[in-house]
Formats: structure tokens, C-alpha cells, sequence
């Protein structure tokens, strides 16, 4: 799941990430990880989603982790397919979280990731 590191964008990314489908598709083949990959290929309201609220939030890794955990299922199944599961090692923890349902990652961002507040 997302949040691991910090993101650290290169210059023009964050324009980029907001650009139509049609150049970051194009862009999508030419990025090397599968993350980066994933995250062009996405309609543009989910990567506008992601720059506001991973990017402009400071890329922390629980930025990243509320976020993929609050997206719908087509978003979250897509990561799951696209880039857990195809990782030389799968991190089956964050596949389970990812395909469980609206209460279940409601709760686990509330207890886990709110600390319980």
C-alpha cells in the first residue's frame, strides 16, 4: 500500500499528475515502477484527489495510506492488481485491508491511523 516513503516530487510532477488523461497515459509508459505507472493511468479526478490530498498534505506516508484507504472500490482493485499483487514479494496485509469494506478501512484509519481520537 502506498505510504512507505515520503514522495518527492522532480519538478513539473505535480503539473503533470494534473494533466489531461490523453498526456499522462502517454506518460504512464514511460515511468519505471509500477506505482508511478498506476497512478498516471488513473482518470484525472483521482490523480487531482491524490495531489490534494497526499501531495499538498506533505506526502507523509499516512497521507498516502488515509488516501488509498478512502478511494472506491474500482481505485483501490486497481491497485491491488497493478501493483501489490504483482510485486516480487506481495505485501498480503495491505492486499486484505485494501479489499475489505467501507466500515472495516473506516476503522482501521479511526484506531490505526487516528491513534483512536
Amino acid at each position: 500500500m502506498p505510504g512507505d516513503a515520503r514522495i518527492v516530487l522532480p519538478p513539473g510532477a505535480r503539473t503533470v499528475l494534473q494533466a489531461p488523461d490523453a498526456v499522462t497515459r502517454a506518460l504512464a509508459a514511460t515511468v519505471p515502477d509500477r506505482e508511478g505507472r498506476w497512478l498516471l493511468r488513473r482518470p484525472r479526478a483521482v490523480r487531482r484527489s491524490f495531489v490534494e490530498h497526499v501531495i499538498d498534505r506533505g506526502a507523509g506516508s499516512e497521507a498516502q495510506r488515509r488516501w488509498m484507504l478512502e478511494q472506491d472500490d474500482d481505485v483501490r482493485y486497481s491497485y491491488v492488481d497493478d501493483v501489490l499483487e504483482r510485486a516480487p514479494e506481495p505485501d498480503r496485509e495491505a492486499i486484505w485491508l485494501l479489499c475489505q469494506k467501507d466500515r472495516v478501512r473506516a476503522s482501521f484509519v479511526a484506531e490505526v491511523l487516528d491513534g483512536g481520537d
